[in-house]
């Protein structure tokens, strides 16, 4: 069951996948942990509660990231690892993976954009021994991440998070592709990467592992990746249900009441598509009416700042406070089977209940 991360092993081969803004900090990252698994504390604003964060964002997100990572590994005990996701499209997001290294982050993970970068920005804290993992969704994604940081850095993934196009918030996918009837299979890109990899593994002499993420609904479903190849699998969206997820009462309370035909799919101001709740910003959007910000916080490269139709880092913080009106809810594909609250122990038990019993 446990699975050989870099230098470190992962008892239980389950990671949660950084939800940000908010949904996924120390305390939701440090339980998952302190249960063998993989917990991941989201690089996305995570300082946006910091009383200075209006008047100085970046200083205020670097801040919260130290301590939420040195938060996360406290409550952990030892027991699993503590990650973090940190999104190539962000400003800051060569100091947000410096700092969490500083911080003593287990592994990065990192998506929304090609980590190109990465083991050269991780070099830059020669005390750190974490692991490096790209998000991909495709093998020609894997094969070019893996060709890049073998050609610059000498080296090439620890593990690699697939994420299928059921997956919540960013899709590395296009509007046509996550809107199909007949999505590409979660199965179908697993070969695909491992395929990708297989060259790669021979030339290091290692295994990569390639964690399954995106509509992975159980630990049944876990169980029949892994038996396809996967090491693991990522689960998100239902970890928004438990008492120790970072998002507020109010948040959680929204997903919990959503139902099947609420979950759409949205452009964000990234350009990427995203799933998300439909909800009233959601709307107004699409029929022009909402106004575009009046302020902005610089924290996306590809955003066109005040042009965009809305500030997604703004509708995110709203969504964290349950700001129906305002808010952008991003969830998976299955989010409207997830009704009750539970806990991070009892979620993690279910999981691995369901795996043995599918073996």
């Amino acid at each position: 069951m446990a699975v050989k991360i870099g230098s470190r092993t992962l008892p239980m081969p389950i990671l949660q996948g950084g939800m940000g803004i908010g949904l996924s900090l120390d305390r939701l990252a440090g339980a998952v942990a302190s249960r063998g698994g993989m917990g991941t504390i989201s690089t996305a604003a995570c300082g946006f509660l910091e009383e200075d964060y209006p008047q100085d964002p970046q200083r205020a997100n670097l801040r919260a990231l130290d301590r939420q990572v040195r938060r996360a590994r406290e409550l952990a005990r030892g027991a699993g690892l503590v990650a973090v996701n940190a999104m190539v499209a962000t400003v800051q997001y060569a100091d947000s993976v410096k700092t969490a290294l500083r911080a003593g982050a287990d592994a990065v993970v990192s998506g929304a954009g090609l980590p190109l970068q990465l083991p050269a920005i991780a070099a830059q804290v020669p005390d750190s021994a974490a692991a490096l993992a790209p998000i991909v969704s495709s093998g020609r994604a894997a094969a070019l991440i893996c060709r890049a940081w073998d050609k610059r850095s000498q080296r090439v993934p620890d593990f690699v998070v697939l994420e299928g196009p059921l997956a919540g918030g960013h899709l590395g996918f296009s509007p046509q592709e996550v809107r199909s009837q007949r999505p590409v299979s979660l199965s179908a890109l697993l070969k695909e990467v491992r395929e990708a990899l297989a060259p790669w593994r021979e030339k290091y002499r290692r295994d990569i592992p390639v964690f399954v993420a995106g509509g992975v609904e159980n630990g049944a479903e876990m169980a029949r990746y892994m038996e396809e190849g996967a090491a693991g699998a990522q689960f998100a969206t239902r970890f928004i249900a438990t008492e120790e997820c970072d998002a507020s009462p109010a948040c959680k309370r929204i997903l919990l009441r959503a139902k099947p035909e609420d979950i759409t799919i949205v452009k964000s101001p990234v350009g990427m598509p995203g799933r998300a709740l439909r909800s009233p910003l959601i709307d107004r959007v699409e029929a022009g009416t909402q106004p575009h910000p009046r302020r902005c916080v610089n924290c996306l490269v590809p955003c066109k700042k005040l042009e965009s139709p809305y500030c997604i880092s703004q509708a995110l913080i709203d969504a964290w406070h349950g700001d129906w009106e305002n808010g952008l809810f991003f969830c998976g594909a299955k989010a409207g089977q997830i009704h009750t609250m539970s806990t991070v122990e009892e979620q993690m038990d279910q999981i691995i209940t369901e795996w043995r019993a599918a073996q």
